[in-house]
């Protein structure tokens, strides 16, 4: 027996698949092969197979391998396979079988169906009976969480639960929460999900309709709507006017205010609210009236004058008591999700408003060319006026009768004086008549 050499290869196989096991030999003589259980009962001697097992079954006998196949293969085939040469001395070598087991039942438990935003929740997941034991992971979406498990051990299997603690915000409503599950026996990765349901209060925003450029005048018509979605959806939509009366000639229809023929006692701050069995929601809306006078075009002008003499390095006068400032803020585009645009000054708003403020900057922009226009006509018109003013005066003040030459005789006298002496008239006209050459 000296040279030879016996040799065979561990085997890994899922639950209920098959495993092969392989005992080979190296420069054979053909010395008799055998192959053991983990009892050490022969299942083969040379093709032989006194085992009466009839999941074993030969695939190749030679002088050098003897192949065996074990179908079904269970948890307590689990265990060393030996093989031996009989040479002088007889030669020995084991091989061992590992059985995976995957989880038999994956369950997602969440504590409560329905929940409200800002609540914590207890979401839970149990793989069952597996081995080995299995890794969890939680995703939120797209998003992975972290999860605390636990491992349970019973009779050579596992059984592992993870416990998530979630915090629900209104945009989990309809996000999956998902359990995941990575086990050498599952190929790819075994999930079950459930999806979240998320109540929260109503989200309120106030469209303007009318007028379309945005900015309202005297005698215009101002037309809001309330937009409010909430979960469950709100059922009272209701406006008001902080602080004051709504004018009596103000229309409500639902969500919708409509204002007709606009005046400065309309001014002021007029409020959507919205409600559901979670909470209460508001957003305001500020409205300022703007006059339609020439004398509000020329004070417009003068006031937005500075943004055309350094462009965007200067700032804007915003602190005019008389007459609104141009600042973008000064606008009456409807707030964004509850918040106000202010029409004098944009320091007036406080820095939760400035980041919503730039949503109505394109109608700022497209009301601010509107007051240009109507201010640059106002200027040219006035300019022409004043011109006019000017030389009516002016020709007035010089209005009289003029002598441009001698009279008649004195073109030959050899001075002024002596020209005048002897002009028609004789001395009587004289000083009438006499005119200085300077």
């Amino acid at each position: 027996g000296d040279g030879q050499n016996l040799f065979t290869k561990d085997v890994t196989v899922i639950e209920g698949e098959v495993a092969t096991i392989s005992c080979q030999v190296n420069k054979s003589d053909d010395s008799v092969i055998q192959l053991l259980n983990p009892n050490r009962q022969t299942i083969y001697f040379r093709d032989f197979r006194p085992l009466k097992d009839s999941r074993f079954q030969l695939l190749n006998f030679s002088s050098s391998e003897l192949k065996v196949s074990l179908t079904n293969v269970s948890i307590s085939d689990e265990g060393r396979y030996f093989c031996q040469l009989y040479t002088d001395p007889p030669q020995e070598s084991y091989t061992t079988i590992t059985v995976l087991v995957p989880p038999r039942n994956l369950m997602i438990d969440i504590q409560k169906d329905t929940a409200v935003e800002g609540e914590e929740i207890e979401v839970n997941c149990t793989a069952m009976a597996s081995k080995p034991a299995t890794t969890i992971r939680w995703f939120k979406g797209n998003k992975e969480l972290k999860g605390k498990s636990e491992v349970e051990e019973w009779s050579d299997m596992y059984t592992v639960t993870s416990q998530l603690m979630l915090k629900v915000h209104k945009e989990d409503d309809g996000v999956p929460v998902i359990c995941q599950v990575e086990h050498p026996a599952v190929p790819g990765n075994l999930q079950t999900q459930r999806y979240l349901e998320v109540q929260y209060k109503p989200q309120v925003h106030i469209q303007m309709t009318y007028p379309l450029q945005g900015l309202t005048r005297e005698g215009d018509a101002l037309e809001l709507t309330c937009e409010a979605i909430g979960k469950p959806q709100p059922v009272m939509v209701t406006w008001v006017r902080v602080d004051d009366e709504m004018p009596q000639h103000a229309v409500l229809s639902g969500p919708n205010l409509f204002i007709n023929n606009l005046n400065k006692t309309d001014n002021g701050t007029y409020r959507c609210e919205a409600s559901n069995t979670v909470g209460k929601a508001h957003s305001d809306y500020m409205l300022y009236v703007y006059g339609t006078l020439l004398i509000y075009y020329l004070f417009h002008f003068f006031s937005i004058f500075p943004f055309f003499a350094c462009r965007s390095s200067c700032l804007l006068p915003s602190s005019n008591p008389l007459f609104p400032s141009v600042d973008t803020a000064a606008t009456t585009e409807p707030a964004v999700h509850g918040l106000t645009q202010l029409p004098n000054s944009a320091e007036e708003l406080d820095s939760e408003d400035l980041s919503d403020s730039r949503a109505g900057e394109e109608g700022a922009i497209r009301a601010v060319d509107h007051a240009v226009i109507g201010g640059v006509v106002a200027v040219v018109v006035f300019a022409m006026l004043c011109l006019l003013i000017i030389l009516g005066r002016y020709f007035a003040r010089h209005k009289g009768t003029y002598f441009t030459h001698e009279a008649k005789g004195a073109d030959d006298a050899a001075d002024a004086d002596t020209a005048i002496i002897n002009a028609e008239g004789g001395q009587n006209n004289s000083e009438e008549k006499k005119e200085y050459f300077i």
